[in-house]
């Protein structure tokens, strides 16, 4: 059974710095893309950022460089580096994975922006 387990939300002040985790537990075949979606409340959920085998990345409008996808196979983990964060950003983070045609997805992690 696969497991996507986020960490590294939190609540920070505007301008400052967050970097997610996602660790993945078992094995997706033939996996394609690996992304960050997000969730504020009333809202859809959004793309963050994605990467795909190919290691081409692609983000959100809004995020405007502030943001950073990246990947480790043998680790099994994708992280999002995010800077300058603003109170627009909070949200739910999840990790997404597909392969196979499937879509795997973490429980989220909380990300707030606040002073």
């Amino acid at each position: 059974q696969v497991q996507l387990v986020e960490s590294g939300g939190g609540l920070v002040r505007p301008g400052g710095s967050l970097r997610l985790s996602c660790v993945t537990y078992g094995t997706i075949f033939n996996a394609d893309t690996w992304a960050w979606y997000r969730q504020a409340p009333g809202k859809q959920r959004e793309l963050v950022a994605i990467t795909a085998a190919s290691g081409s990345t692609n983000y959100g409008d809004f995020v405007k460089g502030r943001f950073s996808i990246s990947r480790d196979k043998a680790r099994n983990t994708v992280w999002l580096q995010m800077s300058s964060l603003e109170p627009e950003d909070s949200a739910v983070y999840y990790c997404n994975i597909v392969g196979g045609s499937r879509y795997y997805w973490g429980q989220g992690t909380q990300v707030t922006v606040s002073s």
